[in-house]
């Protein structure tokens, strides 16, 4: 496997796996990679754990002695957009789609290619570094700060995850052009294989009800057949 470049060299890599035999493979194929790799040994507060850490990702078995990753995940995400990669071993679409609308910044199966781990990190530090140079977003009265996750109408603001924060994006971007259900994908996941189309949809949905919360209602039209285009 190709060593990352030099913007992704020596990012932190936290591993929350309870198979410390798997854990300290993982460790050894992402140290081997120029990745600084840690494990979690002990599985009681692994959210605290996680936010201690000052990781720049985290890859979160579902399967946890003492918790499940996907509650993790949820009390992650009421403080910090750390990137999270859901790994498990139950290849479900449910338990994809549920990781996601928590949102997971990808997820991954096992028994799962090596290789195959290391694309979906890349993918996902690439997909975070575009985000962020996206910055200060306007249309009409609305702003996008992608580099806080959060959207402003008027007065009012609301936090959103990475994956709302990147949709609403490429639509800013992409202003009076239908944007398709898989160009809104690749720019997500950066390859239609990692996720399933319903997970797009729960996303839309979670970005289409904070929009109302401030008020804004029907600014995201859907074109049947097409894909999707601000009002």
């Amino acid at each position: 496997m190709k060593p990352p470049n030099e913007e992704y060299e020596m990012k932190r890599i936290l591993i929350v796996e309870d198979d410390m035999a798997l854990a300290q493979e993982l460790q050894y194929l992402l140290i081997s990679n120029q990745y600084d790799a840690q494990c979690v040994e002990e599985f009681t507060d692994v959210a605290g754990q996680i936010l201690a850490s000052q990781a720049d990702m985290v890859l979160l078995d579902i399967n946890l002695p003492e918790v499940d990753g996907q509650s993790v995940l949820r009390e992650l995400r009421k403080t910090s957009d750390i990137p999270v990669i859901m790994v498990t071993s139950k290849n479900t679409e449910m338990d994809e789609v549920i990781s996601m609308s928590f949102g997971a910044d990808d997820f991954i199966a096992k028994p799962y290619n090596p290789s195959i781990l290391l694309l979906h990190i890349e993918a996902v530090f690439k997909r975070l570094g575009k985000m962020d140079a996206d910055k200060g977003l306007t249309y009409k009265n609305m702003t996008l700060d992608t580099s806080r996750g959060v959207l402003t109408v008027g007065d009012n603001s609301v936090e959103l995850t990475k994956n709302e924060a990147g949709i609403l994006s490429y639509l800013l971007k992409h202003q009076n052009t239908i944007v398709t259900r898989d160009e809104l994908i690749s720019y997500l996941w950066d390859s239609e294989a990692f996720v399933d189309d319903n997970t797009l949809t729960v996303n839309m949905n979670r970005v289409r009800k904070k929009l109302a919360d401030l008020g804004v209602e029907d600014i995201i039209r859907t074109k049947r057949g097409q894909g999707y285009i601000l009002a």
